[in-house]
């Protein structure tokens, strides 16, 4: 059976079980976390690096963690947060344009062994690649995690009604650009 979020904070907590209950935590997320991330860095190594990175903080604030919020929604905005950071350093350290940026994005998801590039997931990929950030953002949450709005808005710290219209927006591009590949 797997423990609860609340079992598993209060084994974090007891300092004879803490690194069995964040070993717990990691166990039970890590893969999520993963897919997360890697929906938006695109490489296993730089998702592989960023999620270390999530675990890292996650290890560092778990004991200042007030349960305002859901484990799995501090979690995933950590996530989030060191993705998108990521990326900034990724924009900044690179001597590339935009366009060479973005089409090594493309040529990443061409090499993926992951990808099959006769299937329709490599030509969603593709698009999803095409949009801001933001919306692949929002795009990502809403239909692999198929997160609600209201999770995502904490997540996010933005409204409902923004995520709705960035999710519409991305999906508009999406089924344009899937129309013309």
């Amino acid at each position: 059976m797997v423990p609860t979020d609340k079992e598993l904070l209060a084994q974090f907590s007891n300092g004879n079980t803490k690194e069995k209950g964040f070993t717990a935590i990691v166990r039970k997320y890590q893969e999520k976390l993963y897919w997360h991330i890697r929906r938006m860095v695109i490489d296993h190594a730089d998702a592989d690096d960023v999620l270390q990175n999530v675990f890292i903080k996650v290890w560092k604030g778990l004991e200042n963690f007030r349960e305002d919020s859901q484990l799995y929604t501090w979690l995933y905005r950590i996530a989030t947060n060191e993705t998108l950071s990521y990326l900034e350093k990724q924009k900044r350290t690179t001597t590339q344009s935009l366009d060479e940026l973005e089409s090594s994005s493309v040529n990443k998801i061409k090499a993926d062994t992951y990808f099959d590039a006769n299937q329709l997931e490599w030509r969603l990929q593709l698009a999803i690649q095409e949009l801001p950030e933001k919306q692949r953002l929002v795009f990502n949450l809403r239909y692999y995690d198929a997160m609600p709005y209201e999770k995502m808005s904490q997540i996010l710290e933005t409204s409902e009604g923004a995520l709705k219209a960035s999710y519409h927006h991305a999906a508009k591009k999406i089924e344009a650009f899937l129309k013309n590949y």
